[in-house]
C-alpha cells in the first residue's frame, strides 16, 4: 500500500493544486483506472487488472 500511494501522491497529488473535492476525486479515479490498473500486476497470475478481468470474464457477460 505504502508504494501505491507513493506513486499516487507523485502522478496526481503533487501535480497541481485542487479547487474542489470533486476534481481531486475525479483525477484520482481517472489515474487509477487509466494508468494503475493498466500498470500494476497481480501477485499470482502477473496479469495487470484489466487482462486478468478480460480472461475470466465469460463471452457472454462481455457483450452485454
Amino acid at each position: 500500500m505504502e508504494s501505491f500511494f507513493g506513486l499516487l501522491q507523485n502522478n496526481v497529488l503533487d501535480r497541481r493544486t485542487w479547487t474542489t473535492r470533486q476534481q481531486l476525486r475525479t483525477a484520482i479515479v481517472t489515474w487509477i483506472e487509466r494508468t494503475y490498473h493498466r500498470r500494476r500486476r497481480h501477485s499470482l497470475s502477473r496479469l495487470t487488472p484489466i487482462e486478468y478481468e478480460t480472461i475470466m470474464t465469460p463471452p457472454a457477460s462481455q457483450a452485454a
